[in-house]
Order: C-alpha cells, then sequence, then structure tokens
C-alpha cells in the first residue's frame, strides 16, 4: 500500500525576480513538503536572500506566484538579526517574538537555555559575540509554532557544535511535519536535503 503524499507547505510557480534592473531569475518552480528541507544555492548576487524574502512576502514579485496553505503561519529569520546591542537577550527575544507569538519570560528562558544560552538570559547583546547574538535569535525556532521554517544564512558565525546543534533542531521540527527553506553557504551534514540552485535555474531560463 502506497503512502499518501505529504502535506504542501509552499508552492511556488513561474516566480521571478529582478533587483536594479537586473533579473535574477525568472520561471522559477518550487514545491515544499511537509517533512522536507531545501538548500538554495547559488553564488553571491544570484537572488537568494531575495528569493526568501519574496517567499516570506517582505519583497513584491515581478512575476508568478507564491502559495501557502490559507492558515498557515511562516516564521522568517534574516540574515541581518535585527539584535539591539541595549537590550539584554531575554528583551530582545521578547521584541522579536512580541508582534507574532507573544512569549512569557518563563519561556523565553526555556528557549534561550534550549540554544545554549543559560545564564546569559539577562546579558546585553553587546557583549555577546557573534554566535551568541545570532542563537538569541534562533531562540524563535523554540517559540514559534510554524510549520514552515524561511531561514536566511543560519549558519553564519556559528562554532561546529552550534551547527551540530541547529542540525538537531532542523531535523526535530522535520520529524514534527515542519519544513525548512534555507540559505547558507555551508553544505548540511543531514539526509534528503534537496537543492534548489539559482545558477542552474538562471541558465534553464537564458
Amino acid at each position: 500500500m502506497s503512502s499518501s503524499t505529504p502535506e504542501t507547505l509552499l508552492q511556488v510557480n513561474n516566480l521571478a525576480c529582478e533587483r536594479d534592473e537586473r533579473l535574477l531569475f525568472n520561471n522559477l518552480q518550487l514545491t515544499v513538503r511537509a517533512g522536507e528541507v531545501w538548500h538554495i544555492k547559488g553564488p553571491n548576487g544570484a537572488g537568494k536572500t531575495s528569493l526568501l524574502r519574496q517567499l516570506a512576502g517582505l519583497l513584491p514579485i515581478d512575476e508568478g506566484e507564491v502559495c501557502l496553505p490559507t492558515s498557515q503561519e511562516l516564521l522568517y529569520i534574516g540574515h541581518k538579526l535585527a539584535i539591539k546591542d541595549q537590550l539584554s537577550a531575554n528583551e530582545n527575544l521578547a521584541w522579536l517574538t512580541a508582534l507574532t507569538t507573544p512569549s512569557t519570560e518563563v519561556e523565553r528562558y526555556d528557549a534561550l537555555e534550549k540554544v545554549g544560552l543559560r545564564g546569559y538570559e539577562e546579558s546585553l547583546a553587546a557583549q555577546m559575540s557573534a554566535g551568541q547574538r545570532r542563537r538569541v535569535a534562533l531562540a524563535r525556532l523554540h517559540l514559534n509554532p510554524a510549520p514552515l521554517w524561511l531561514l536566511d544564512e543560519p549558519l553564519t558565525a556559528m562554532d561546529k557544535q552550534g551547527i551540530a546543534d541547529e542540525q538537531d533542531w532542523f531535523t526535530a521540527h522535520l520529524q514534527q511535519g515542519g519544513a525548512i527553506v534555507l540559505t547558507s553557504h555551508q553544505d548540511l551534514d543531514m539526509p534528503d536535503v534537496k537543492i534548489l540552485d539559482l545558477a542552474q535555474v538562471a541558465e534553464a531560463a537564458a
């Protein structure tokens, strides 16, 4: 007996993106299903961040469409973390989650512990390393129930253990029926990673 097809969490049809009068890509097709992780690759300037921002609804769509289930939420964490130096890790996390998934201090402390920042909850971001600041932003992964994660360079500034921790979080999310679309200059050490190479998309459309 064949198993049913996993739920589609994102459907992209004939998507195009133009920045500064330069066509980055067009005719892009993408179907993201529950349990899948997609790694967006391409050289600098290929449009990786622009694509992710289009998927998140933060950048206008020049052509094509991005379709999400009507009731579905998504979580977008950009390369620029929006961490404020004058706020503590706890305060930053409260600010980052306020508009979408307001959290209690107990929940934020628990999330910060999960990302390896126990004892740093009230430390100012200005006193943190780049990796610790990224962990503050990534603590949102443990507070937001959105099934679809859109992550721009989440492995940047993370040490070897931090990257391993992240991939454990990713795996747990996939096992719970979520999906991930991310950009990264590093390869993922995870099974069944699906690749979307924007250089190949551009060649096919040429």
